[in-house]
């Protein structure tokens, strides 16, 4: 040990005896930080990582390591010491290991250099520490591959300049047959192939943050083999000058056997996929709890299958192995429950045809083009999942996403699979699920109360529809299978002492027939399992389908794995093609995933009784009807979504608002809400596409810039709620053109207040109609800053008991049915002219819920438009990316209040905020001087720490000789 010791110190002395270490290293280092800040635009990416930093070190690993180990054996053999070294007491294995210690730290010196540079963007941003270690570590590895090739090389030659290019040479090798460059040649197959070969599609996969074992043996192996060959080479210089002995022979034949087992471990190991760790923040890539707890629930077998071609989009072609890699994970979790498979329709007329006609797959053309030709691939890049009858298809829209630096530059790259393949799993086995027995997927007791009163205060169309009841509910407590129990109460007997607490509990109040028929009574349907309380409404038919349509839905609503209903509101659509109508078809695309999304206007009164939540986006002059409906459903213990603003922003051939009554007024003031008449204005904000024109000579050229636009508020950070996973995900969130939201807190005193999404605190507000941008007078924003800036509250959560609206006053289907009466019926018409029995099953019957549950919600939003689709267009534009933000806030905000957690767990994981914090340009040019400034200092240090070694060493080597 001590004399590996004094080899690998005399070797990293020696490499500081002359100025071009610190040239090389210099240089390393100045590439690095180049290659950081203006090759990969770091503050540009605005995400706080260090990817730029290790995207180029496969490259830059190779010209650094073939400059540092040129010399190792080539200035031996050209000194002629390396006789004397071979002929010494010191074993040859002994000065291959040394020599090999003394280039890795050589290397990690220059990684050293390069830790302030992680330090720094950790202080600004929360940056996931998980890539940055694996990123250090796969440097190191692969760096080891490299000396070990460097030292064989330079032990090949005794010129140095020749082992430089001979390393360069093999290690670039290396690196190419795994890169794009020539994987990009073959089928996703061959490509897979090729790339378990390359340094630097291994070591991509560690700087993701995923220590694999396989990874970390293949650099070992490259070690162990140069290792093992520059040990053999020297053994052969000892022997060149004596005849062949049966002891030379079996180290070659040993030699081959030990670089035989480095090869065919690559092989061994290749199916093992479990030995790895995952060392990202949240484990992004690796299958989650709430994943597994979904395989849990399958009890027939599952297809996942495939259908990839060969022949497909250099960009798309590197990401199906890792497709593969991970339903290969969902095969091992599932047990034998999921069966994977991967084809390519294109080599098999029978699947191409069974893709097209059962699953509506086809190929889907994809442009390419280099600077020689353009073409169009017409590829495969579908996923079904199958699962009993039903089945889901995910397309490459679904699995992808794409960003644009610019026409020529694309990142394609997989848009969080794991949450997409786990939804299409849930909604086939919700769907599956929905056409059997609800009660299967209970396992606790589940009670139906009916409190009604007697049937001599009944109305008759209700006396009937009890019968009706009664008969339907023996038959659901035979298929119940034990887990309901029914129970009917009078509220109105012992004195209405029952009366009196479903007032207190529900809201619940006699209800009364019409106003031709004002004698009171009570209705009511309740479902209680354990905490939970569903009121089951009553169907505006008294038919028995219409009530088995009623009550199964509660069921579902209480039963866990069903598919949940979202009912949504949505304004006309508008035929002026001067001002375009606002279309939400990509919120209903994306809701639509794992749940099913219904749209009704609610002008019947009330919102239909499979409804679990109800969304309103962008509300105009709600009539009372509608009110109503909102109003009891939440008085029934639903939650209520809404998007709404006093103000409209058309999006056409200009920026036009306008004031809007959102009918929502006096109903959100009731509930201690308060949507004030103004818009936020935000420093802190996107950018807007803005023509500008510019003079080139006599010639006027208009073009689109990115300008601050002060009604696109950037919140971020402390601006989104880190405690509700609604928001602690997101990262970011564009609001446009929002108004900012009041909460009375002594109305809401008893209710649990939860702000969602807040403004920066160099927000304003404004009631100016005037939303186009004037950068000639307000050139920083555009805008006038009159209003002091604080921060704004722009989407607030309100959860607890409400009292309704409508308390005390008469239902608005009462009147709205007496005027429809009235108006149907002629005057000189006899009074029993309509038959009896149609007319009882048709009357509505007029009950107000007086106060909601416990687990009545109202999520507010105070923007129409955020997730309308020309704002997302526009949005998408200037960003070079497909924004898509607004659509994972509804989509967490649904989840969370449908309490699917587990869904909203998974596309939670990995969106941690990443963003920089906002800097000035001086600011990052101060930054990225500084770096190099740290850099230089760094190298100095370096060179006087070695100087003063050498010093001493000096002085020591006197003091003997003075001493002798």
């Amino acid at each position: 040990m001590k004399e590996f010791q004094r080899i690998a110190q005399k070797e990293f002395s020696l490499f500081f005896a002359s100025p071009a270490a610190m040239l090389f290293l210099g240089a390393f280092l100045a590439i690095t930080l180049f290659v950081f800040f203006w090759v990969e635009t770091f503050f540009a990416r605005n995400i706080a990582d260090v990817r730029p930093l290790f995207s180029w070190m496969p490259i830059l690993m190779i010209f650094l390591v073939a400059a540092l180990t040129m010399r190792s054996w080539s200035e031996e053999r050209r000194s002629g010491s390396l006789e004397t070294l071979l002929t010494s007491p010191v074993s040859p294995l002994t000065l291959v290991l040394g020599k090999f210690a003394a280039g890795m730290a050589l290397v990690g010196v220059a990684l050293a250099l390069t830790l302030p540079l992680p330090l720094t963007v950790s202080i600004l941003g929360p940056m996931d520490w998980g890539p940055v270690i694996g990123g250090y570590l796969a440097t190191l590895f692969l760096a080891a591959a490299y000396v070990s090739i460097g030292l064989f090389t330079s032990a090949r030659t005794d010129n140095p300049i020749v082992a430089l290019i001979l390393t360069t040479l093999v290690c670039s090798a290396f690196y190419l047959v795994g890169s794009p460059t020539l994987t990009n040649l073959f089928d996703h197959s061959m490509a897979h192939f090729l790339s378990l070969l390359g340094t630097g599609s291994r070591f991509e996969s560690i700087t993701r943050g995923i220590l694999d074992f396989r990874d970390l043996y293949y650099y070992a192996a490259i070690v162990g083999i140069f290792l093992t060959l520059n040990l053999y080479s020297l053994e052969k210089l000892r022997w060149q000058d004596n005849p062949d002995t049966p002891i030379h022979k079996q180290r070659g034949r040993l030699t081959g056997l030990v670089l035989a087992n480095l090869v065919v471990g690559n092989i061994w190991l290749a199916p093992i996929g479990w030995a790895r760790i995952d060392m990202t923040q949240g484990a992004i890539y690796s299958l989650s709890p709430a994943t597994a707890s979904y395989l849990e629930r399958i009890r027939e077998p599952l297809l996942i299958r495939g259908y990839f071609s060969a022949k497909t989009h250099p960009l798309l072609a590197p990401l199906v192995p890792r497709l593969k890699d991970l339903l290969q994970e969902y095969a091992v979790a599932g047990h034998e429950q999921i069966r994977v498979e991967f084809v390519d329709p294109q080599q098999d007329t029978a699947l191409e045809e069974e893709a097209a006609s059962r699953f509506g797959i086809r190929p889907v053309p994809f442009q390419m083009a280099n600077r020689y030709q353009s073409s169009v691939v017409n590829a495969y890049f579908d996923l079904v999942i199958a699962y009993g009858d039903q089945y889901e298809v995910l397309g490459y829209r679904d699995l992808i996403e794409i960003k644009a630096g610019s026409e020529q530059d694309l990142a394609v790259e997989l848009k969080n699979p794991e949450y997409a393949i786990t939804g299409a799993i849930r909604k086939t086995l919700t769907a599956y699920q929905g056409g059997g027995n609800p009660f299967e997927s209970f396992d606790r007791a589940i009670t139906f109360n009916g409190y009604m009163s007697a049937d001599d205060k009944l109305p008759k169309s209700l006396v009937d529809f009890k019968g009706e009841l009664k008969s339907f509910l023996d038959e659901l407590t035979v298929k119940s299978q034990g887990h309901l129990t029914v129970k009917f109460s009078d509220p109105e007997a012992n004195g209405g002492q029952l009366g009196n607490e479903l007032e207190k509990r529900f809201g619940f109040g006699p209800q009364i027939a019409s106003l031709f028929d004002p004698k009171p009574f009570w209705f009511y349907m309740v479902l209680e399992s354990g905490t939970d309380t569903i009121q089951v409404p009553l169907p505006q038919e008294l038919t028995k389908p219409a009530l088995s349509k009623s009550v199964e839905a509660a069921i579902k609503r209480l039963a866990p794995g069903f598919l949940k209903t979202i009912t949504m509101v949505l304004p006309e659509r508008s035929f002026n093609p001067g001002m375009p109508g606002k279309e939400y078809t990509r919120v209903k695309e994306i809701l639509g995933g794992n749940a099913r999304v219904n749209e009704n206007n609610l002008m019947a009164g009330q919102v239909p009784e499979e409804t679990d939540l109800l969304m309103v986006l962008g509300p105009k002059e709600l009539k009372e009807e509608q009110l109503f409906a909102i109003d009891q459903f939440l008085m029934q213990g639903g939650s209520v979504v809404l998007a709404a603003s006093p103000y409209d922003v058309t999006v056409g051939r200009s920026l036009t608002a306008t004031k809007v009554d959102t009918g929502l007024k006096d109903w959100l003031a009731h509930m201690g809400i308060t949507l004030e008449e103004t818009m936020v204005l935000d420093a802190q904000n996107d950018a807007l596409p803005i023509p500008v024109q510019r003079q080139l000579g006599p010639i006027t050229v208009q073009e689109i810039r990115m300008l601050p636009y002060g009604f696109f508020a950037d919140v971020r950070q402390s601006g989104l709620n880190p405690e509700i996973p609604i928001t602690s995900g997101l990262g970011q969130l564009t609001v446009n053109w929002p108004s900012p939201i009041t909460v009375d807190s002594q109305k809401n005193k008893d209710r649990k207040v939860i702000t969602l999404l807040t403004s920066s605190e160099k927000s304003w507000v404004s009631d100016d109609l005037d939303v186009v941008p004037n950068y000639q007078a307000f050139p920083e924003l555009g805008f006038a800053t009159d209003d002091p800036p604080k921060p704004r509250v722009l989407a607030t959560l309100v959860e607890g008991r409400f009292d309704s609206f409508f308390k005390g006053k008469p239902s608005p289907l009462l009147k709205a049915d007496k005027e429809a009466k009235d108006k149907d019926t002629p005057k000189d018409a006899p009074k029993d002219s309509e038959d009896p029995t149609k007319a009882e099953s048709k009357k509505t019957i007029g009950g107000v819920i007086d106060r909601s549950g416990e687990s009545a919600r109202i999520i507010l939003i105070a923007s129409e438009g955020f997730s309308e689709d020309n704002i997302l267009d526009l949005a998408s534009q200037g960003m070079g990316t497909v924004y898509s933000k607004p659509l994972e806030f509804l989509q967490n905000t649904v989840d969370w209040s449908l309490e699917d957690r587990d869904l909203l767990s998974i596309r939670s994981r990995g969106h941690f905020s990443r963003t920089l914090e906002q800097m000035e340009q001086s600011q990052r040019m101060a930054l990225e001087y500084l770096h190099y400034g740290i850099a230089v200092l760094g190298l100095v240090s370096v060179w006087f720490w070695r100087r003063r070694a050498r010093l001493l060493e000096h002085a020591r080597y006197q003091s003997i000789l003075s001493g002798g």
